[in-house]
Order: structure tokens, then sequence, then C-alpha cells
């Protein structure tokens, strides 16, 4: 039986930016934003888009294949799937994180509320304790991940001067 861990996040960058960014630059931001996880990342298969595969070097597991089964432009919907390594060698069957994006309409200033679902299925139970847990802390990543890409467009869209500041 699949079961869900979802989060949420509201960032103050406007749909388009945040959307440009997960789905055209993914494997060379996450290493940038977040190197105590993950070291490199590439692209093993596509062209970015539905089927594209990842590899991403992790420094606490070896590695991690992803896969994009899910990509909406209309919906601002992105979703990933672990097809190799990672977490399919830690009693999961079936892991999948997805990131939908929805504008803040109640917000003055370009705001973007990101929903953070992780979907998840053991191999067998039970399961070890340990391994229980891996879904809360993929979502924690994942929320970090997104507010650490807010801080790191900001910065660098001030510094260029595509954005401005209040």
């Amino acid at each position: 039986m699949i079961k869900e861990v979802k989060g949420q996040a509201k960032v103050s960058l406007g749909l388009d930016v945040i959307w440009k960014s997960l789905t055209k630059e993914l494997q060379f931001i996450i290493p940038k934003l977040m190197p105590e996880q993950v070291e490199e990342g590439h692209v093993l298969e596509g062209d970015g888009g539905l089927g594209t595969v990842f590899l991403f070097n992790f420094s606490q597991v070896r590695y991690q294949k992803e896969k994009i089964v899910e990509l909406d432009e209309t919906l601002h919907l992105l979703g990933l799937q672990v097809v190799e390594g990672g977490h399919l060698d830690h009693s999961f069957s079936y892991y999948k994180t997805t990131f939908q994006l929805t504008a803040a309409h109640d917000a003055a200033t370009a705001e973007t509320i990101v929903d953070v679902t992780v979907a998840y299925e053991f191999q067998a139970e039970p399961v070890k304790a340990s391994h229980t847990h891996m879904p809360s802390i993929t979502m924690a990543h994942s929320l970090k991940f997104v507010k650490s890409l807010e801080s790191y467009l900001l910065t660098n869209l001030v510094a260029a001067g595509s954005l401005t500041t209040g």
C-alpha cells in the first residue's frame, strides 16, 4: 500500500522563476544548494522533460537514479521517482517526490506555494525502525531545498539586476 507524507512552503518568487529552476536546472542546482547531501548530479537519459533520468551521487548513500515521471507545465507539477539505488536499497519498493507549484493569490508581491508529497511503499513488513523515518527526512530535505532555492535565486537575481527588493 502506498503511503504519503505531505508538506508545504511559501517562497517569495514568482511561479515562473521557481518552475524554470526546478525543471530546467535541477541537476546543477541541487549540488550547489545541498552540498552536505548531494555531491553531484548528471542527466543520464533525456532532455530534461518527461522520462529524463538523473544520477545523483550522495555523501551519505552511494547514489540514486531518479526519473521524471510527472511533468505538467500547466499544473506546474514535477514528479521524480527513484528507479535505482538510494531509497530502493533501504526496504522501499516505490519512492516518489512530487512538487506542485501554485501562485499565491493573496499576496501583493510575487509568491509561490510549493506543495511537496513523498509517496512510498515498503518491500515487505516489518521494516527497520530507521527506515520508517526516511519519508519524513526526505520531506524535511525537500522543504529545505525549496527554501535554499528561494535564497539562491533571490541573491542571484538581485545581483544580476533581474529582481529588485522592496
